[in-house]
């Protein structure tokens, strides 16, 4: 799954990717909070994008497996399918993998916005 994300996000000259966040804990705790079908919808998004190399740079080879040059372009292609259902399951990764990498503080201070203040875990009991 990080392996996915980290590939929708890529770390740039302007900007760090979703590998300079915690993604692992974020996951963590997007498991904990999450509905099953949320969580199995992120867990078949990331079986799609992993498995879909052959359509998009045509290797019969799955996303981890690729170098880095064609996991991005796997990456680019994959997201703008023409197949609806195949870009719908991408979206649903990359926006999980947008919410980690866009609340992390660095990112945050890249685009010159302060850090979200701490979570104080009361929406479950408010």
């Amino acid at each position: 799954m990080r392996h996915a994300m980290r590939a929708l996000y890529p770390r740039t000259e302007a900007l760090p990717g979703l590998e300079d966040t915690d993604d692992a804990a974020f996951l963590a705790r997007y498991r904990q909070e999450t509905t099953r079908l949320m969580w199995l919808g992120l867990v078949l998004a990331t079986f799609v994008f992993v498995s879909t190399p052959l359509l998009t740079v045509y290797l019969p080879l799955p996303s981890f497996l690729l170098p880095r040059a064609l996991l991005d372009r796997h990456a680019y292609r994959v997201t703008y399918s023409r197949l609806y259902l195949l870009r719908q399951a991408v979206f649903l990764l990359k926006l999980t993998a947008g919410l980690c990498w866009g609340s992390h503080p660095s990112v945050r201070a890249k685009m010159a916005m302060a850090p979200y203040p701490a979570d104080p875990d009361t929406w479950r009991t408010s």
